[in-house]
């Protein structure tokens, strides 16, 4: 994973409070497409399932800017490298199934492809992965 990436996440990670045991910015991601851009994002925590990753932050950043291809991804909180939970996982795949060569960051100095943190994908053979 290269630096500008985990860089680029810190400059957006922070928690903040949104109200009651509610807060945004705990975990920040950053990703570079194919294209080479960079896009953040940073996860809510909130009630009722409403909040959301800050894997999908980064994604939805980067398809107002018409891009599906990821080229590398990695998500951080202030305890270091979060690897992405299986509905990160998932997305990422979905809005590209090319995005399972897609190096996903799983610790310090640790990457892997997308395709190999999900080995058994759940759709059909030529239906995506």
């Amino acid at each position: 994973m290269t630096n500008d990436l985990i860089a680029a996440a810190r400059l957006v990670l922070g928690e903040f409070a949104l109200g009651e045991d509610l807060s945004a910015g705990s975990v920040a991601a950053a990703l570079r497409t194919e294209a080479g851009h960079i896009y953040t994002g940073i996860s809510l925590k909130l009630d009722c399932g409403i909040g959301f990753c800050a894997e999908h932050s980064a994604i939805a950043e980067m398809l107002k800017h018409r891009e599906t291809r990821i080229a590398a991804i990695v998500a951080l909180s202030e305890q270091g490298i979060r690897p992405p939970c299986g509905r990160c996982r998932e997305l990422m795949l979905q809005v590209s199934p090319a995005n399972a060569a897609t190096l996903v960051a799983i610790a310090d100095g640790q990457s892997l492809a997308l395709r190999e943190l999900l080995p058994h994908h759940w759709r059909a053979p030529g239906r995506g992965a």
